[in-house]
């Protein structure tokens, strides 16, 4: 259940078995299709939601270019609020940072709120290493944890299980962590909720420790916000006496009247709400009213990297909402495993290759994992433009180049298996450079059309498959402009 899902396959490989999976296949395409049918009619509410979308876009440009500035703003926010502010560079050094936290207060098990940072560095099972055990509260991490899986979906991380899968899981495994499930538990909707909330009232009741992430951080007042839909977000964040939250540096926003974009734009993105029906937030600590004690855990790891470059930056203004993962007709097929990151579908396609780089099989694969179709773009409520980032991943992953890691300016070496097609693009570039040369490969193209096969050989068979390979005119362009004086002399 690593957040990292060290060793995964490349993508093609690790989705063949996900197409091959009916039970799957249609648990995704039923929960996708459901959410992005409610999330257009609540979309469709707004009349001023494209002016919404462009504000967020705008606010998070904005913020990501001055992010040292309200960084440094909202640390001397939260501890003037009696907070206390760490700084991770990286998963290693936020592990030991939450570590050494819960340690301190001489706990040995935590309850948590849904967190993908948390996710992404693997905390749960750093904690489990140090001797101190994690509960995930959210109703499908829980779903999750129990089933020993990972998550599949950034908004719902059981989309991939049914009522009957679950009902096993927690008649299997919910004695083994707390109180067992109900005998004779059903699988209809409210049994299983109910199963759960009996499972984790005990541990909210007794924890004296959470974690949390945040959806957002306000900068002007110190402020951490989570949204949520179960409640028991609330809980984890109010009972506790010790609440420890580890939250990306992209995560801040400027002032309380940015928020309220996103306040907007995020239920009726993710859960197809107006609004959501838990809005969390809290400022330092205060005498007599919920933890004593507060931590926030700034982590970097890959983020300040993914902000020095220019076009791959943009990944970083997401809100996490997961509209792009129910358009998606590659996620809709291959289901969130695939991706081998906490982040999948096409926003982990161009998140996980920044923050992780591109050294790995499946990290150098994740740029391929799309269509290019745009659906993506169109229903991103901060207007990331994630074909775009995809296409310059490619070429990162095909011929290499400059980037930053870890702080660093370095050169990257191409990806291995990548020959052929950096090859056919140098050609492509020496041939579109020199006008004689294209014009002669257009005309013996032209004479010769009757001669093409209709589909290509070797590897490109793959391809051509299941497409119709565009067939060459009878004349090129320029010699028919020329014979026609561009189109004036043409017969009719």
């Amino acid at each position: 259940m690593s957040g990292t899902f060290v060793g995964m396959p490349a993508f093609p490989e690790a989705a063949h078995d996900a197409l091959a999976d009916p039970t799957l296949r249609g648990n995704l395409r039923h929960a996708t299709h459901t959410i992005r049918a409610k999330r257009a009619r609540a979309v469709a509410e707004l009349p001023d939601w494209s002016r919404l979308r462009e504000a967020g876009r705008r606010i998070k440009d904005h913020t990501l270019r001055h992010l040292d500035r309200y960084l440094e703003q909202l640390e001397e926010a939260v501890t003037a609020a009696g907070g206390s502010v760490h700084w991770a560079a990286d998963a290693d050094e936020a592990n030991r940072i939450v570590t050494e936290l819960v340690r301190a207060t001489g706990e040995s098990e935590v309850v948590k709120v849904k967190s993908m940072a948390t996710q992404e560095i693997g905390l749960n099972e750093a904690l489990e290493a140090a001797g101190i055990r994690a509960y995930e509260t959210d109703l499908a991490e829980l779903i999750v944890q129990l089933g020993k899986d990972r998550p599949s979906h950034i908004l719902v991380p059981a989309i991939h299980r049914n009522r009957g899968e679950i009902r096993e899981i927690f008649a299997r495994e919910m004695g083994a962590w707390g109180r067992p499930a109900p005998e004779g538990l059903t699988d209809t909707p409210a049994d299983l909720a109910e199963a759960a909330r009996l499972h984790l009232r005990e541990k909210f009741l007794r924890a004296k420790v959470g974690i949390s992430g945040a959806n957002f951080m306000v900068a002007e007042t110190g402020t951490l916000v989570v949204v949520e839909s179960e409640g028991n977000g609330r809980m984890c964040l109010t009972l506790p006496e010790t609440l420890i939250s580890v939250v990306g540096i992209e995560k801040i926003v400027p002032t309380w009247r940015d928020l309220e974009v996103f306040l907007q734009t995020l239920p009726r993105s993710s859960t197809a709400e107006r609004m959501n029906p838990y809005t969390s937030t809290w400022t330092g600590t205060t005498d007599g009213d919920g933890p004593a004690t507060f931590h926030l855990v700034l982590l970097d790891n890959g983020r300040t990297d993914t902000l020095a470059d220019e076009v791959g930056r943009q990944a970083l203004r997401c809100i996490r909402c997961s509209a792009c993962l129910n358009v998606c007709p590659v996620y809709e097929r291959a289901g969130g495993h695939a991706y081998g990151s906490v982040y999948p579908g096409p926003i982990g396609a161009i998140l996980s290759p920044q923050l992780r780089g591109t050294g790995s099989e499946i990290d150098a694969s994740l740029p391929y994992a799309s269509s290019l179709c745009g659906a993506c773009y169109e229903v991103c409520p901060v207007a990331i433009d994630i074909p775009e980032v995809l296409v310059h991943l490619r070429e990162r992953v095909v011929e290499g180049g400059p980037a930053v890691r870890e702080g660093n300016r370095v050169v990257l070496k191409p990806a291995k298996g990548h020959a052929a097609e950096r090859a056919a693009m140098r050609a492509a570039r020496w041939v579109f450079a020199h006008p004689a040369a294209l014009r002669r490969g257009q005309r013996l193209a032209s004479r010769t059309r009757r001669l093409h096969p209709r589909t290509l050989p070797g590897p490109g068979r793959a391809w051509s498959a299941t497409r119709d390979l565009p067939p060459v005119p009878a004349e090129p362009f320029r010699d028919w402009w020329q014979r026609t004086n561009g189109g004036k002399d043409d017969v009719k």
